[in-house]
């Protein structure tokens, strides 16, 4: 009976353990992690096998996707518990260790965000509807972040890297150096190849200029989300010819699309830019490349 009774114990044990480890089993979950919100352009994605594609409203982003902007650019993209994150011009951003997993019947996000160069941002929203908890680092170059606040912003360049706590707290490591930013408004800047230096206060001034460099700017001819206003760039006889300026414009960071037009019994191939706020915005980014890629005239319409 004793070996019964022990034989039963052990069984009862071993459902336990098994329950628990299911109870703890990590479960993918099939939403996009990285959704692209706002493009001020040119802005690219590269993805792990090399090909690039203009960064577009709406385009999911993975594992190993690098997002580039150029001279005047600005990247707008959301995660999914509703927390943003903006890259500033001639910025490259590496994503990694995307998921959003529920362990223990509670939803995680996780991230890892290389800031390769250019100015950052991580804002998390207050009035999100998640109510899991998130797993975010972000690497400024030199400088590795576990992000437990609320508002961060950084910075790469080629003499210096720059993490500033605007709210929240933030655990840094940096070679040697490890400790915790708790402080509003603080910042912490690291020479290349020199001691960092101490923590100190960031004046209003300053962080507004710095806001600027990774917020996207009104009258720019962005695109957001939500943007219901188009700018023609071309139109053709034949999709041919319309791919000339096609493959051209999104060469080159526009997010451009193709859409035939049927014209009494003829059909001809427009060249479009998509998501615009206004139509300010249309013409203004048509402006901006009229005469280029053999785009000659343009016209805003919703």
């Amino acid at each position: 009976m004793k070996i019964r009774a022990l034989f039963v114990l052990l069984c009862m044990l071993l459902a336990g353990a098994a329950g628990a480890a299911e109870r703890a089993k990590v479960v993918p979950l099939a939403a996009p992690v990285i959704v692209v919100e706002g493009v001020q352009m040119p802005a690219w994605v590269e993805h792990a096998s090399g090909a690039r594609d203009p960064l577009a409203i709406g385009m999911r982003l993975v594992n190993s996707d690098r997002i580039y902007t150029g001279p005047g650019s600005r990247a707008l993209l959301r995660l999914v518990d509703g927390s943003l994150i903006k890259l500033g011009e001639n910025g490259i951003l590496a994503l990694e260790d995307l998921g959003k997993k529920k362990i223990q019947m509670k939803d995680i996000v996780t991230a890892s965000l290389d800031v390769v160069k250019g100015a950052f941002r991580f804002t998390t929203q207050a009035l999100t509807k998640f109510r899991g908890e998130r797993d975010v680092k972000v690497r400024i170059v030199t400088i590795t972040a576990g992000i437990r606040g609320t508002d961060l912003w950084g910075k790469a360049d080629d003499t210096r890297d720059i993490v500033c706590l605007i709210e929240g707290n933030v655990t840094v490591v940096r070679e040697q150096e490890a400790f915790t930013m708790n402080e509003p408004m603080s910042f912490y800047i690291a020479p290349k190849n020199q001691k960092g230096q101490p923590v100190a206060k960031v004046s209003q001034k300053q962080l507004d200029e710095w806001a600027m460099e990774t917020d996207i700017a009104a009258g720019k001819g962005a695109l957001r989300k939500g943007g219901k206003w188009r700018v023609y760039l071309a139109e053709a006889p034949t999709q041919e010819e319309a791919l000339k300026v096609y493959d051209d414009v999104r060469s080159a960071g526009y997010a451009a699309e193709i859409r035939p037009m049927k014209k009494e019994e003829a059909t001809t191939f427009r060249v479009r830019i998509s998501n615009l706020m206004s139509k300010k915005e249309a013409e203004v980014l048509g402006a901006s490349l009229k005469g280029k890629f053999g785009i000659t005239e343009t016209r805003a319409s919703q």
